[in-house]
């Protein structure tokens, strides 16, 4: 197939030849410079410069830059980062496209990427909201980490254009450039971590590419993955919005909030993280019936998708505590055991103690948190039923 590679610049990451030029506009940056004495205080201004400068590649300064900096913080806020890819066939030549559920807005993609490198594999092509980029330098630095534009805040003429325009990107990113693309499963993260796949992806997915529906679909080789935090560090936040929203349903959060969420959401404690590959759905793809309708197709994958993250969940033993809790059973006692138990009801309270809000209502914040904590066991049941 022939692209038109010039109408992705508006959304593409940097090609290699240009970094020398963003990186002189980073360092000229002051606010960029700040982050950067933040995040690397045993590096000087002058280090820095000479670090950036020596990179040659945008593999090169996630591996000199991004990656210490991810195991740094893997250590002060987890207590371990694992990665399972036994379900992906080792004769497969080609690269995937990761679809997964949306734990957090800077972690989710970027850990994936320091976990493929550790096993040997390249970093992956990122979409991300443009959304986020409040700063000209983030979206400097996300373009240098393989970061492609998702455009927000469109017409609905203009989101054609621009998921068609996306489409054709990620099958070229797969098809000509050769490199793996991670993307989530839905626009932002679920609130209440019962996680499912937007219609609007898969309609996307096959704007671009050649053939028949499933065609396109089995060209992008997508893989389901599930990303399992024990702790979600924003879990309080979302509590808190849920109650907001409740009280006054013209609630919405400021860029303040979603700054706050993506600080506390990266240096929060994590407990243990692990990522699990489900197998890629190209011969599930191939197995469906011919002469689906559209919209019954598009469901039909979304939720092949979804089964593959729901039976990968890695589930720890305060997911089978807020689940008893929530549904009043002693099911899972066999999952957990005392101290357990224990354990989270005193972090649920921990978490119910940070929030400070006029006509706090505990019951209803407790249950919003349990919600959270209990979906992923109820999701995960559901998926293995029939397996």
């Amino acid at each position: 197939m022939e692209y038109d590679v010039q109408e992705f610049d508006p959304i593409r990451p940097y090609h290699d030849e240009e970094l020398p030029a963003v990186f002189e506009e980073l360092l000229a940056n002051e606010q960029f410079r700040a982050v950067m004495r933040y995040i690397l205080p045993h590096m000087s201004d002058e280090q820095v410069a000479s670090a950036m400068r020596a990179c040659k590649t945008k593999l090169d300064f996630q591996k000199t830059f991004c990656l210490p900096f991810l195991q740094s913080l893997v250590q002060k806020t987890a207590n371990g980062l694992t990665l399972d890819h036994s379900a992906l066939k080792k004769e497969d030549a080609h690269e995937y496209t990761y679809l997964s559920n949306h734990r957090d807005i800077v972690l989710d993609s970027a850990l994936l990427s320091a976990l493929l490198v550790e096993y040997g594999k390249d970093t992956v092509e990122i979409a991300i909201g443009d959304n986020l980029l409040i700063y000209p330098w983030i979206k400097q630095i996300v373009r240098i980490n393989k970061s492609f534009a998702v455009e927000r805040g469109l017409t609905m003429r203009q989101i054609l254009q621009s998921s068609m325009r996306m489409s054709r990107y990620m099958h070229y990113v797969i098809n000509e450039k050769k490199e793996s693309i991670w993307m989530a499963q839905r626009e932002g993260r679920s609130k209440d971590s019962s996680d499912h796949t937007a219609d609007s992806i898969i309609k996307m997915l096959v704007m671009g590419g050649e053939g028949s529906i499933i065609d396109r679909l089995v060209d992008m080789h997508i893989v389901p993955l599930a990303i399992s935090f024990e702790y979600d560090p924003c879990d309080y936040l979302k509590a808190l919005e849920f109650q907001l929203k409740r009280d006054n349903p013209d609630y919405k959060k400021s860029p303040e909030d979603d700054l706050l969420a993506m600080q506390t959401g990266v240096l929060g404690q994590k407990g243990h993280i692990h990522y699990q590959f489900a197998p890629c759905i190209d011969d599930e793809l191939h197995a469906l019936p011919e002469g689906m309708p559209k919209s019954e197709l598009f469901s039909t994958v979304a939720q092949m998708i979804d089964k593959g993250i729901h039976a990968n969940y890695r589930l720890y033993p305060g997911n089978y505590v807020a689940y008893d809790l929530l549904e009043q059973t002693t099911h899972m006692e066999g999952q957990y055991s005392a101290k357990d138990k224990a354990v989270f009801v005193e972090y649920l309270d921990s978490r119910l103690a940070k929030i400070d809000i006029p006509n706090k209502d505990e019951s209803f914040l407790r249950e919003k948190l349990l919600t959270m904590y209990a979906n992923p066991v109820r999701n995960y049941l559901k998926a293995i039923e029939n397996v």
